[in-house]
């Protein structure tokens, strides 16, 4: 399962704003590792430099010193649609108008098929539905549209999960789909008294590390458009009826615990998980402990209710990325040895909790309960801190085929056979969400099936659930 990618978007007159995006970018490293890029404003022109790796790879000191302007965007990209190649890495050009525009897209749109037949475009020769979408803003643009109004007019006919950034000459503009699936916040640089600029991101630890101050979260449907001098809001488009829909999982998994959603802080939430998920849990075991690093709060959690000793069993590898969203499934197996390594003093002769986030295919769980056991591991018992994943999600995270969900096709029982561990019990989703501790505000259609958005049948629909 793959999830989408980081967004941001900086005006700050007299600032580096090229080295402020480098750190934005590196606070938000979790959200994608395929490329990174940036879009620059200056002098009637917009450069963009952006490669396939890892932030601090596509972006050397003598780079990031051409980047010269008071306005940027920036990109971390994992695929959701089209290409992993340099060539789908963002942000994408179009040099319609009078310098042309830049986009950076986290999401995942669900008609484009649609949309590209509409519009007499082979969407086969598009890279990414974030192509489709800068290649129908730039016709409304060689129209005489300005490009406020082509957003408007193209994304009230986009469906599906969209956190957009845009770089135009002199202002950036930030926008987020009517359900809000995506996260999307906006920050202050220098104080309410002297600004220094603004800055939208994804998440608010791109904020912290910049030295912003955080001011709100885009509301659904909302467009921001911030110049040298102004920042201002509007509803671009109508919010989706009913309550946002914030993805679940950017507290289970995907958001960084020192991130900030809805009001909530993700390692308490994360922490809330554990705590609920011991109260319906009743086994004896020696330790518990996290698997590194959205498990880890959980299983604080778990130990702190159960009364069972909270220890490390892991380490973890700080510089591979994360088996969840590997391009490739063999590689995600053969990269849990790489990436964690018991503790064997502390695992051999005893019965553990494990608390992880979450199994999806099960293929990196088996391979962890494998390296535990074949450390001295006695009893491993398998706590997962959300419910069972059971659908594809189409609003970015990348789970096209329902036959690769490991709970869609097995019972818990033959879960925890095919797996290895001794029991496997999952969070419940009456938990999951009182854990959250929003009404009705999150989607969890991976969780239920039931989907806040259309969804084409041409997907791969199923029952009235569609």
């Amino acid at each position: 399962m793959k999830e989408a990618c980081g967004v941001v978007g900086i005006v700050a007159p007299g600032r580096d704003v090229a080295h402020l995006c480098y750190d934005a970018l590196f606070a938000l490293q979790h959200r994608g590792q395929e490329s990174a890029g940036m879009a620059t404003f200056q002098n009637q022109q917009i450069t963009v430099v952006k490669d396939n790796g890892l932030v601090s790879h596509v972006f050397a000191e003598s780079t990031l010193r051409a980047l010269a302007g008071s306005l940027v965007i920036g990109h971390t990209r994992y695929s959701t649609s089209g290409s992993a190649n340099w060539t789908a890495a963002q942000p994408v050009y179009r040099s319609a108008g009078t310098s042309g525009f830049a986009l950076a897209h986290n999401g995942n749109l669900t008609n484009t098929t649609h949309l590209a037949a509409e519009a007499d475009i082979e969407y086969t020769s598009m890279l990414s539905d974030s192509d489709l979408v800068a290649e129908l803003l730039a016709r409304e643009v060689e129209r005489g549209t300005t490009l406020s109004d082509a957003l408007r007019v193209v994304l009230s006919d986009v469906e599906g999960a969209f956190s957009m950034v845009i770089l135009e000459a002199n202002e950036v503009h930030a926008v987020r789909d009517p359900y809000g699936f995506r996260p999307l916040c906006l920050g202050r640089l220098g104080t309410a008294d002297a600004p220094e600029g603004w800055i939208v991101a994804s998440e608010s630890p791109a904020l912290d590390v910049v030295g912003a101050t955080f001011v709100r979260e885009i509301s659904p449907g909302e467009m921001v458009t911030i110049t040298k001098d102004t920042l201002t809001s509007q509803q671009l488009l109508a919010p989706a009826e009913g309550k946002q829909r914030l993805c679940i999982f950017e507290f289970v998994y995907f958001a960084r615990p020192d991130a900030y959603l809805m009001g909530h802080q993700v390692h308490s939430t994360r922490r809330r998980m554990g705590e609920l998920l011991a109260q319906q849990s009743d086994v004896e075991a020696d330790l518990v402990m996290g698997v590194p690093d959205s498990g880890v709060p959980a299983a604080e959690g778990y130990a702190k209710i159960s009364g069972i000793p909270f220890g490390q069993g892991l380490v973890k590898n700080r510089y591979i990325g994360r088996t969840f969203i590997s391009p490739d499934q063999n590689e995600r197996a053969k990269s849990v040895r790489r990436k964690l390594n018991p503790l064997k003093e502390n695992i051999e002769g005893q019965r553990l909790i494990v608390v992880d986030d979450s199994i999806v295919r099960g293929t990196t769980t088996k391979a962890l309960v494998g390296m535990l056991r074949d450390a001295g591991a006695k009893e491993v018992h398998l706590r997962i801190s959300s419910p069972p994943f059971m659908w594809p999600c189409y609003y970015g995270i990348d789970t096209p085929n329902r036959d690769d969900l490991l709970a869609a096709n097995h019972s818990i029982q033959e879960m925890n056979d095919f797996i290895g561990s001794d029991t496997l019990e999952f969070i419940t989703l009456e938990n999951l969400r009182a854990a959250v501790q929003l009404d009705g505000e999150c989607c969890d259609a991976c969780l239920t099936g039931t989907y806040p958005a259309p969804i084409p049948v041409t997907l791969g629909a199923v029952g009235s659930r569609w």
